[in-house]
């Protein structure tokens, strides 16, 4: 049995945040699971969309860190198809209530949050976004088979596709344990559910329009002397898109930092959302907030053309 799955914080998660289910659509079978942690109070919170590969609890690491800092945390697995994802989406933002979000996306979890800072453009619901190991462009991903044939295969034919995309050869056990993790999850997803669905939009689902695409504050994190399924020109063309996102660069993660090297993520998240102190998309509650850290705050607050952060 993989070690995350025993470990004691993982454990302490499931015990702890509860699996919510939510239906926003008159179609009763499509149901929204998620979690959704701390303070209530907080309207514009941070929401964690998964990679392929994952479900909602792949990110127990961020909960756990960030509603201790006094931050709300929300995180589910994506579902069906593009436009039934946005349009489920800003129901799903209505039903609880919230004018806008911060958005942390990885990989094709990080392309839907594009996607729905696109698809919001006229009327923003999107105050700042978090991109890990994402990409604009998903011809990135094309393979032999047609995106439609993905319906027709069975389950571990999927899994090998998909796999297909971590990391070969020797890996430090923390990275090995995060792969095995992913895996664990994978097996979870059934082959009428979001694995199938998901896979199917990261083939068929084009690109980014760069007329439309998100203006709000923008931050990449990716790991950069490590293998990822992530090449250098998908990397390049996310530079183009956002040549003002500021970048956190970490030596090693692989494809999946946030379980991994969870603390440099954690970390840099917190950064990132530390420039809305103060404001109404704060997404901390403010009494966790310092009179002295806000001056500061205001001080740091004019932007930069570009930073990268290590």
């Amino acid at each position: 049995m993989g070690a995350i799955k025993i470990s004691p914080d993982y454990n302490w998660f499931r015990s702890t945040v509860p699996l919510k289910k939510i239906i926003v659509d008159d179609d009763d079978t499509k149901v929204w699971s998620l979690y959704d942690a701390g303070p209530r109070t907080v309207r514009c919170p941070i929401i964690f969309l998964p990679p392929v590969s994952g479900t909602a609890d792949v990110f127990f690491h961020q909960i756990l860190a960030l509603t201790g800092w006094g931050y709300r945390v929300i995180t589910y697995p994506i579902y069906w198809d593009l436009l039934e994802f946005c349009d489920g989406f800003r129901k799903l933002l209505d039903d609880l209530h919230l004018d806008k979000v911060h958005l942390f996306g990885a990989s094709l979890g990080g392309f839907l949050a594009q996607k729905f800072a696109e698809y919001t453009h006229k009327s923003p619901r999107v105050q700042s976004l978090i991109l890990c190991n994402s990409f604009s462009d998903t011809s990135i991903f094309n393979q032999t088979w047609t995106a439609n044939s993905f319906w027709l295969m069975p389950a571990f034919m999927l899994k090998k596709i998909v796999l297909g995309n971590f990391a070969s050869g020797p890996v430090d056990p923390v990275m090995a344990d995060a792969i095995d993790f992913m895996v664990d999850r994978l097996k979870l997803l059934s082959q009428s559910g979001p694995a199938v669905g998901s896979v199917k939009r990261e083939l068929r689902y084009g690109y980014m329009d760069g007329h439309k695409h998100c203006d709000c504050s923008t931050a990449m994190t990716e790991p950069v002397f490590d293998q990822s399924a992530l090449s250098t020109d998908a990397k390049e063309e996310m530079y183009k898109l956002y040549p003002n996102a500021r970048r956190a660069h970490m030596k090693t993660g692989g494809n999946f930092p946030y379980l991994c090297r969870s603390a440099e993520v954690n970390l840099y998240v917190q950064i990132h959302l530390r420039q809305f102190h103060g404001t109404r998309y704060a997404a901390i509650d403010p009494s966790m907030v310092s009179a002295e850290e806000l001056e500061v705050q205001k001080g740091c607050s004019a932007p930069s053309t570009e930073t990268e952060e290590s």
